[in-house]
């Protein structure tokens, strides 16, 4: 036998699918991203106009508006993350997946509670139970905004796509402070612009510039 031929098979392509597999899921496509990005500019805009209408801090029916369209701007999140874990944004090490799924835990529980305290009657909205899952509103906020900064830093999106998340997932440091600075009206037009500006506009980039966030090889 000639020592210079090889009897090694050729790697096929469900190597290369299992690799994948193995470091983020399959690769996903331009289509998807679109309809990800879609589905994040519709529950902003269904959030954000919630907030127009009554701000950000209420009672009755108009907190359960709140709530509950904030459950829909939190689906709208989920197709973010969905975006995010399959193009491995946050980087390919093992803990850049580990801060995207947290932050999956995280918003979980925090539509839990958005889902709860919107359909519940009004004695159990303050339970202990609902007040512990509260918490993770913020949390998954604040995660998000690690998560924009990571992904800026990581470098793997790109054009305007790197740096919009960071713009996008700073909702929360900018609305609380002014919340409690210039009260629920400042608050009011400053948290629903800010979604515009940021988590609208992001999806929207999404869904017109799919290819800036696919690795280059995927394309």
């Amino acid at each position: 036998m000639d020592p210079h031929v090889s009897t090694t098979p050729a790697r096929a392509r469900t190597d290369v699918a299992a690799d994948r597999l193995t470091h983020g899921g399959p690769p996903i496509t331009p289509s998807s991203v679109r309809r990800l990005g879609l589905a994040l500019t519709t529950g902003t805009l269904v959030w954000a106009a919630s907030i127009f209408l009554y701000g950000t801090v209420n009672t009755g029916f108009e907190q359960r508006v709140g709530d509950l369209t904030g459950l829909v701007f939190q689906a709208g999140v989920f197709a973010l993350l969905a975006v995010q874990i399959r193009t491995r944004a946050t980087g390919a090490s093992r803990a850049s997946r580990i801060m995207l799924k947290v932050e999956l835990v995280l918003l979980g529980l925090a539509s839990v509670w958005s889902l709860l305290h919107g359909v519940l009657p009004a004695p159990a909205q303050d339970s202990l139970a609902l007040a512990v899952l509260d918490v993770f509103w913020p949390l998954s906020m604040l995660g998000m905004l690690v998560i924009g900064v990571k992904l800026a830093v990581a470098g793997r999106w790109r054009g305007p796509l790197r740096w919009w998340p960071m713009i996008a997932e700073s909702w929360g440091v900018v609305t609380v402070p002014l919340y409690i600075l210039a009260g629920e009206e400042g608050a009011r037009w400053v948290g629903g612009g800010h979604l515009l500006l940021g988590y609208a506009t992001l999806g929207v980039l999404l869904a017109l510039r799919p290819e800036l966030v696919l690795p280059r090889d995927e394309r």
